[in-house]
């Protein structure tokens, strides 16, 4: 018999399925590893490694055109993620605290909205986007943010309002009860206990929208207007006159800044008192 101190002995096939677990991993991260490396090439095309540097980076600060295409890029996304927060909240919280029959028939609707494939969207989006801006003149239906920040929003939306339900439907509703006994008013309650309630879930949500919306390039490639060109659609015209180093350098930074909300969504939901399983459900909608 062992000894309590020993570990069984573990057979090939584990071991196997071990070492084809870690070539899998390499297999798919391995693009990322080396966009990684070459932006820090420091020579005139990204794919010849001549040496390495900073001069990418250093680049960035000298192109008003990647300057431009980052800028945009960043600020839809933060106004599509403020979007798909407040309508994904909403949504989630109603799914949540009213159960019933229209609940699977909503679910039906945003399935549809995460499955729909992108360039359905975009084919959609460009038409009723030109019909609101000239045909019905609302002027703000032709400026291109407002075009791409609606447009990165709508798979956002359906991703907030998985993570809200998912954070509040195994939740009771004692204390949101409790408040109304205690003569709160339903705004009052609204925003001190279920908002409370819901808030690490609220905060990923953004997070994770903001992250998603970042590459949208098919609907980007569609609903943008001149001036107004963000980063994915910047990197795929570049592809027609060879992709430089600058490139993967901007990519590399917005690698990180995915990693860091990533890594801010983990942390909200660990001191919510979540554990890793409650926090993998909740990230997934489950």
């Amino acid at each position: 018999m062992l000894g309590s101190g020993r570990r069984a002995p573990r057979s090939w096939s584990d071991v196997a399925l071990n070492v084809w677990g870690v070539l899998v991993l390499l297999f798919l991260f391995s693009p990322i590893i080396v966009i990684v490396i070459y932006s820090f090439n420091t020579g005139r095309l990204l794919v010849s490694f001549d040496g390495f540097g900073f001069d990418a980076f250093r680049t960035i600060l000298d192109k008003p055109a990647v300057q431009n295409a980052v800028r945009v890029s960043l600020i839809t996304a933060l106004i599509s993620a403020v979007i798909a927060t407040a309508l994904g909240t909403l949504a989630g919280i109603a799914m949540a605290r009213h159960p019933g029959r229209w609940v699977w028939w909503f679910l039906g609707l945003l399935l549809l909205v995460s499955v729909t494939p992108e360039i359905v969207d975009a084919v959609a989006l460009l038409p009723w986007f030109v019909t609101l801006g000239q045909d019905w003149g609302l002027g703000m239906f032709n400026d291109g943010i407002v075009r791409l920040s609606i447009g990165s929003s709508l798979f956002a939306t359906a991703v907030v309002s998985y993570l809200v339900r998912a954070r509040l439907v195994g939740q009771e509703a004692n204390l949101e009860e409790a408040s109304s006994d205690l003569y709160a008013s339903p705004f009052t309650t609204f925003r001190r206990v279920t908002l409370a309630l819901a808030m690490p879930a609220v905060l990923a949500g953004f997070l994770l929208a903001f992250t998603l919306s970042l590459d949208n390039t098919i609907v980007a490639a569609f609903v943008q207007v001149s001036g107004t060109t963000p980063w994915p659609v910047y990197v795929l015209s570049a592809v027609r006159s060879g992709l430089r180093p600058e490139v993967a350098a901007v990519s590399t930074i917005m690698l990180l800044l995915t990693l860091v909300a990533l890594a801010v969504v983990a942390v909200v939901l660990k001191r919510a008192g979540d554990s890793a399983t409650d926090i993998a459900r909740t990230m997934g909608g489950a």
